[in-house]
Formats: C-alpha cells, sequence, structure tokens
C-alpha cells in the first residue's frame, strides 16, 4: 500500500517539475561527482590493460582498451598470441577477428556501430545527458547483492535503453543492464562493475563482469593498468587495408 503510495506521489511530483526530476538530477550530479568525471574532461586518451576470461568454454586472453577524443575508441583482444580488433575511427567502425576465421578487416555492421559509438564516450551516458540527447528517469532503489542502489533508466539518443544501478551510499555504479541486437538477435547483458581505485583523480572500476542470462556465458575482465593522456596515433583507429 505504501508502496503505491509513494509510486503515485511520486508521479505527481514529476508532473509539477518538482522533487522527482530534481532527485534524478540529484543522483546523476553525485555520481559524476564522485567518480570525478569532472576531471575526466581534461584527458585527451586513455588506455587500459587487463586479462579477460570467458567461460564457458574457458578463453583466456590480454585486453587493451584504447579511447581518444573525439569519439575514438579501439578494444584489442590477444588470445594465443592472435590480436582481434574492433574499433571506431569517430566516423567509420571496423573489426578484424581472426578467432572467427576472418582474413581480413571488415567494416562494422550497423548493430556494432552503434555499439562503438556508445563505448566511443569517454566520459560515459550520464556525464552531460541532457545535451547529448539521453534521457534519465529514475525509477527507485532496488538491493543488488545486498547493497541498496538506485535504479536509473536511461534511454539514449540512439534508442537503446540501458538500466544503470548506482550504489546508494557510495553513488558509484555498480550494476548495468543492457539490451543489445547482435546479428539480428535480441541478447540481455548484466554487467557487475567493481573494485573501484583512483586513477588521477578519477575514480575507475577495475572488476567488470558481463553475465548473459539465458546462455550461461560470463566474460570477466581484471583491469591491471590505467593510462591517461598518452600518446596513441590516429592510425590506431583507421581500418588497415587489405593485405597484399
Amino acid at each position: 500500500m505504501f508502496g503505491r503510495l509513494a509510486l503515485a506521489l511520486g508521479l505527481l511530483l514529476s508532473g509539477s517539475g518538482l522533487g522527482y526530476a530534481q532527485t534524478v538530477d540529484d543522483i546523476v550530479a553525485k555520481t559524476i561527482a564522485a567518480q570525478g568525471l569532472e576531471k575526466m574532461k581534461s584527458v585527451q586518451t586513455m588506455r587500459m590493460t587487463g586479462t579477460m576470461t570467458i567461460t564457458p568454454p574457458g578463453i583466456d586472453a590480454a585486453i587493451v582498451v584504447e579511447n581518444k577524443r573525439p569519439m575514438k575508441t579501439r578494444v584489442t583482444i590477444t588470445v594465443q598470441g592472435i590480436e582481434n580488433a574492433q574499433a571506431y575511427d569517430g566516423t567509420a567502425g571496423w573489426s578484424f577477428m581472426p578467432v572467427q576465421g576472418k582474413a581480413a578487416a571488415e567494416p562494422a555492421t550497423s548493430d556494432e556501430m552503434k555499439d562503438l559509438r556508445q563505448q566511443s564516450d569517454m566520459d560515459g551516458t550520464l556525464m552531460d545527458y541532457k545535451a547529448k540527447g539521453h534521457k534519465v528517469e529514475l525509477l527507485g532503489k532496488e538491493a543488488v547483492e545486498g547493497t541498496d542502489a538506485w535504479k536509473l533508466k536511461v534511454t539514449l539518443k540512439d534508442g537503446d535503453v540501458q538500466y544503470t544501478y548506482v550504489d546508494a551510499e557510495h553513488f558509484l555504479p555498480i550494476k548495468m543492464e543492457t539490451t543489445r541486437i547482435i546479428n539480428g538477435t535480441e541478447m540481455k547483458t548484466e554487467t557487475m562493475i567493481g573494485d573501484y581505485k583512483d586513477e588521477s583523480g578519477v575514480m575507475m572500476p577495475h572488476a567488470i563482469e558481463a553475465r548473459v542470462p539465458g546462455i550461461g556465458v560470463t566474460q570477466k575482465i581484471a583491469v591491471q593498468k590505467v593510462e591517461m593522456n598518452v600518446a596513441i596515433d590516429d592510425a590506431r583507429f583507421k581500418m588497415p587495408a587489405p593485405a597484399k
């Protein structure tokens, strides 16, 4: 009863422009402050190096994520000494996946392009979300593995919807739920985020675990090193020419 009453009051307040909408922006502001994302604006390049384990079947790999303003990103995954990469140069996206039997780089599909554009935003979806054309709604509190968290519904400009769970005490994101279309099939992913460490004034997660419910696939990433404002050549993000 009281839960329904609180929800009704929240809806009334949201319509009046008081309370609820202000609470959403307050939570977003506290999350940005807790992560130190204002300092991220001075970061022109970032490189994260770590390891990745995918189970099943039990694949161990090295992973390097590189970002450069404006809107450039590259993920390199090395499996048994063989490099696989996916990148976006701010205009075009591509992938080179020998692990899938590919002999040359290929242009990204429309689904991959959407994902790459999202990855290329170094500041994250909450920073300046209104200016980016995103929408954020507060759905209340939920427990995430015993931790109270604010649940935010983030509708991106491109139409994708993400659910971000923010620790109600420390205001750091601890979980994200996304739905992506991969090869025409809808795939839901739950990502747990933790082990935050201060990297030049920015709180960066060093443990990321993505799960695909229903399929049973888990991908764990352990970040070992974060470098900011390091030299990264634009060529890193360009699609490689076919071998002659």
